[in-house]
């Protein structure tokens, strides 16, 4: 694992990282406009798996449920992906801060996958292998293998 800067890593669920990863925190490495170091939780009961060979820019992935991420991915700077809401939806739930309501979901990203910069990835989405997301986007279902979507929310855009 290469770490470009110094990110920061609060890991107390299972966590199984591939070999070759990158994770770039800061602009002396990356000029993309980094806002931020890589920050990565896995909280306890939740999992991540990262493949071989991916790299991340100023990334913020947290698991309070189960990430996947194939191998061969790349993820632009300031990427999100997260698989909780993080809150209650119910007002009632927030004022109580009744974090057993909180809703999440896995995410699974396949293989040679590229995610543009400012992107968002939110609970329960999958992204098929090669698939390519758009600069800002805000991910919120399905991507099949083999396209390219853009967008807020992402919508297709065209077959690879």
């Amino acid at each position: 694992m290469r770490l470009n800067g110094s990110p920061i890593f609060r890991l107390s669920g299972k966590v199984e990282f591939g070999n070759d990863l990158i994770f770039t925190s800061h602009t002396r490495y990356n000029m993309v406009g980094i806002y931020k170091p890589c920050s990565v939780c896995v909280l306890p009961n939740a999992s991540l798996k990262i493949g071989n060979n991916s790299g991340f820019s100023g990334v913020s992935i947290y698991s309070a449920n189960s990430i996947s991420i194939g191998a061969y991915c790349n993820f632009g700077g300031n990427t999100s992906i997260w698989d909780t809401d993080f809150h209650p939806i119910d007002f009632n739930m927030r004022q109580k801060d009744d974090n057993p309501t909180i809703l999440t979901s896995p995410i699974v990203i396949g293989d040679n996958v590229f995610i543009g910069a400012n992107t968002i990835i939110l609970k329960g989405v999958s992204i098929g292998d090669r698939s390519i997301i758009g600069a800002g986007s805000v991910v919120t279902k399905k991507i099949p293998s083999d396209q390219i979507w853009a967008g807020n929310p992402a919508k297709f855009i065209r077959n690879l």
